[in-house]
């Protein structure tokens, strides 16, 4: 995730954010199950999911907090 993709991510409404942390998080489980199977190709995709995962548990908790 580029710092624009960042930005654009904070006019977001939380549902739409809700709904994307989901995805990334099952997005992560099959980049692991296939690292178990020796089939990723792109490890440091794991790493990129992971660093999203946490940018958007982020913005969710700041907006919980402001709330």
């Amino acid at each position: 995730m580029k710092k624009r993709e960042y930005k654009d991510l904070l006019d977001k409404p939380t549902e739409d954010l809700e709904q994307q942390l989901y995805d990334s998080r099952a997005e992560l489980f099959n980049l692991r199950y296939q690292k178990a199977l020796n089939q990723l190709q792109n490890v440091s995709a794991i790493r990129t999911t992971r660093k999203d995962i946490a940018r958007l548990e982020f913005l969710l908790s700041e907006r919980k907090r402001n709330a």
